[in-house]
């Protein structure tokens, strides 16, 4: 505490008035002791009610040999010539103006004068105004900072987001593929036995060795439409599909080309909010056609429904 009394004091302040602002702020330094002492011009000292009790007691000098080496009073900066009462200003004077050469000197510091301290307390106020709004810039850009971070870190998880949703559609897709497959080759087992059942009957009830030869027929060309043929011209990438639900609300959704039917079908169970559950057929009105099963595997471009198309989602 005695160290900030002491700067306090070196710039001007009344020293017991000095005492009490440190003592008010908590010894919390020299900027809210100013600031205290500057919002409280009026607050008395403690001198203040017994400030002449010392003013009648006469103090006795004992005689000295003139020729006793004189007592340094005070501080004194060779760099700039000032002089400081203690060794806490010089060194608040050193940090300050990066100062270093020092020396004792007899010159006792006389104190500021009425104008010298007005003009001190001038200049603490505006340094405190220039601290304050320097500190509220930095808060200010602190904020800022910090709103950004905010921020971005609300797109990253956004962006998570969006990949995990897309991720768990590809997945869906990926596994009723697998189902499509899987129940594919099922059927395809129970015909081959139905047919390898159907030969051995036709060999034992007579038939078989015939050596009837079978003729194979040429293969036939199959031109394609010509919307296949403008879309391959056009070399699309993406398709816009229309999707209207019973309730009559519509989706627009954008898809590849060679992305299967699958796809749409997930989309709709993914995204339609109608209230209306369960199973359901993809219909196309002009021209009409219901999809199949196995339509579903097949690329929208092979469907015809590339550059763009209305689907009809009925329930099945």
């Amino acid at each position: 505490m005695a160290d900030f009394v002491s700067l306090l004091v070196d710039m001007g302040f009344d020293p017991e008035k000095s005492k009490m602002a440190v003592e008010k702020t908590g010894n919390q330094g020299v900027e809210p002791a100013m600031e205290w002492i500057l919002s409280h011009p009026d607050e008395p000292s403690p001198s203040a009610e017994g400030g002449g009790s010392n003013d009648n007691t006469s103090t006795t000098t004992p005689a000295t040999d003139t020729k006793t080496e004189e007592v340094p009073k005070s501080w004194k900066c060779e760099d700039c010539g000032k002089l400081f009462a203690s060794m806490d200003t010089v060194e608040f004077h050193a940090a300050k103006t990066n100062h270093s050469n020092f020396s004792e000197s007899t010159e006792e510091k006389k104190p500021l004068t009425a104008e010298e301290k007005a003009e001190q307390q001038k200049k603490l106020v505006e340094l405190m105004k220039t601290k304050r709004v320097e500190r509220e810039a930095k808060e200010k850009l602190e904020e800022i900072e910090r709103e950004k971070q905010r921020m971005a870190s609300g797109k990253d998880l956004i962006e998570a987001k969006r990949r995990l949703e897309e991720q768990e559609m590809k997945e869906m897709i990926a596994q009723k593929q697998r189902e499509k497959r899987e129940d594919k080759a099922a059927r395809d087992r129970v015909k081959a036995q139905i047919e390898e059942d159907r030969l051995a009957r036709k060999a034992k009830f007579g038939g078989g060795g015939s050596g009837t030869s079978i003729t194979e027929s040429p293969p036939v060309s199959v031109k394609p439409s010509p919307m296949e043929v403008d879309v391959v011209k056009k070399d699309y990438t993406h398709t816009k599909l229309q999707l209207r639900l019973p309730s009559g609300k519509t989706m627009t959704q954008t898809f590849g080309v060679s992305e299967p039917l699958a796809a749409v079908r997930v989309y709709i169970e993914m995204n339609r909010d109608d209230g209306v559950e369960g199973s359901f057929n993809l219909i196309t009105n002009f021209p009409r056609k219901t999809f199949v099963e196995d339509d579903y595997d097949k690329p929208l471009l092979t469907l015809g429904l590339v550059p763009s198309a209305v689907l009809m989602v009925t329930r099945s």
